[in-house]
């Protein structure tokens, strides 16, 4: 195995003694890895590979603390090809070119292949990602990127398109409770010094949130509460409690990024739940946005939205009060303006639901994009012109019984179309009756 600064095993071990304990904890083979079954469970291709030490590009994509800079270690401890990385933060295009130029060296001189790993690739810029291409593509090097951004968004496509994408997701509840048992026992870990109930690993990893980083974190935070109350268990232990775990996370990781995928993702459900008529559900969401840091005015604008789409004018008052929302989030803002931006989250949940105004505006753009210019009949023209009093009678509509008399309003070629067409809910039912 040759490695380069990604480990370097002079000074890895006196790290070791003072790393936290996700880093002792961080799985060292795919048989200590937990969780992510479909991607290096037996079988899967990524295993496969590994074993076989016959890696081709790839991109691990996925929420923090699932596993990405993990897997690249388990491939830097299995591969007979050098390991470099190259630091996404800080690091520059010259410093990326250098590694390179090695890797070049490296395979012409010696026939050694590289691997080259950069954490959170999605943070280099487009000019650092473009001077990977050429290396990727000639198999100068193989790239290993992780990244919590979507690639797709956020790495060149070129560089997409000639690596393998890798999603992974957050952990389940009982992945995490297998990553905190074995972190109690391991020597890397705590070593059998602390004992802890069923109820108080399920409390631990229910409050990660799928995170195993945050999970080991607040363990190792709770080991060193334990210690400060110097109280042992007739076995020698030292007993972890629920209020140590309450002390050192006291509030559950929900994953939220404002402008990644969660942020598409959780205001996509929350416009869904609200269009499905679930009130639970939409209020759910919003919390989860609200809780995220989200914008208050952003989420107001997509109800506003919703109010025209998906409401419309089954129930006209709906937009209002969307727009009241949108006001208290301008005006009074976080965290007094979350009562108002729920109530209309109910309301808008519950309000009969009609999308005619949105289908009738789409049918008419797409007859005004298809159709060639039609001329406004006659009788409907500007009436202040020379020559306007050889256009045809304007009925009035004031002149007739409840202001209704019927004339031709469209064009000629559209006078049967009918691009509005009202469903029979809330008050719209009822102006088509």
């Amino acid at each position: 195995m040759k490695q380069g600064s990604f480990f370097d095993s002079a000074s890895s071990e006196a790290r070791a003694q003072v790393a936290p304990l996700a880093v002792r904890m961080r799985p060292r083979t795919l048989d200590e890895f937990v969780g992510q079954e479909a991607i290096v469970g037996e079988e899967t291709w990524l295993r496969r590979v590994i074993a076989a030490d016959a890696l081709s590009s790839i991109l691990f994509f996925g929420p923090a603390g699932t596993g990405k800079t993990s897997l690249a270690r388990i491939i830097a401890a299995s591969t007979e090809a050098y390991f470099d990385e190259v630091s996404a933060i800080g690091g520059t295009v010259a410093d990326l070119r250098k590694s390179l130029e090695a890797a070049q060296n490296r395979l012409a001189i010696e026939g050694n292949r590289t691997i080259l790993f950069i954490d959170e690739i999605h943070r280099f810029s487009k000019s650092q990602q473009d001077a990977l291409l050429h290396a990727v593509e000639d198999r100068i090097v193989v790239l290993i990127g992780a990244t919590t951004e979507n690639p797709y968004f956020e790495v060149n496509s070129p560089l997409v398109s000639r690596s393998r994408i890798i999603e992974l997701d957050l952990l389940s509840d009982e992945d995490i409770k297998v990553v905190v048992s074995n972190a109690l026992v391991d020597e890397r870990g705590l070593a059998e010094r602390y004992s802890a109930t069923d109820e108080v690993i399920t409390a631990i990893a229910h409050m990660a949130g799928g995170d195993a980083r945050v999970a080991l974190t607040t363990l190792e935070l709770a080991s060193q509460l334990a210690d400060l109350q110097e109280t042992e268990t007739d076995d020698g232990l030292i007993p972890l409690t629920l209020e140590m775990v309450g002390d050192a996370m006291p509030s559950k990781q929900i994953p939220y990024d404002k402008g990644g995928d969660y942020h598409y993702d959780v205001i996509s459900a929350f416009i869904k739940s609200m269009r499905g008529s679930d009130p639970d559900a939409a209020v759910y969401w919003l919390a989860r946005m609200l809780h995220g840091g989200e914008d208050p005015k952003f989420i107001a604008r997509r109800m506003m939205i919703l109010a025209s789409e998906d409401i419309g004018n089954a129930d006209p008052r709906a937009l209002l009060i969307a727009e009241a929302a949108f006001r208290s989030a301008e005006i009074i803002g976080m965290p007094e303006c979350r009562i108002i931006l729920s109530q209309a989250t109910i309301y808008l949940s519950l309000a009969p639901k009609s999308n005619a105004s949105y289908k009738a505006i789409d049918a008419a753009l797409e007859a005004v994009r298809s159709g060639s210019e039609h001329s406004v009949p006659s009788h409907l023209r500007d009436r202040n012109r020379p020559g306007s009093d050889q256009y045809g009678p304007y009925k009035y509509p004031h002149n007739y019984c409840d202001a209704y008399v019927t004339q031709q309003y469209l064009p000629e070629a559209y006078k049967d179309r009918a691009f509005y067409e009202p469903t029979e809910r809330g008050w719209e039912g009822k102006q088509s009756s």
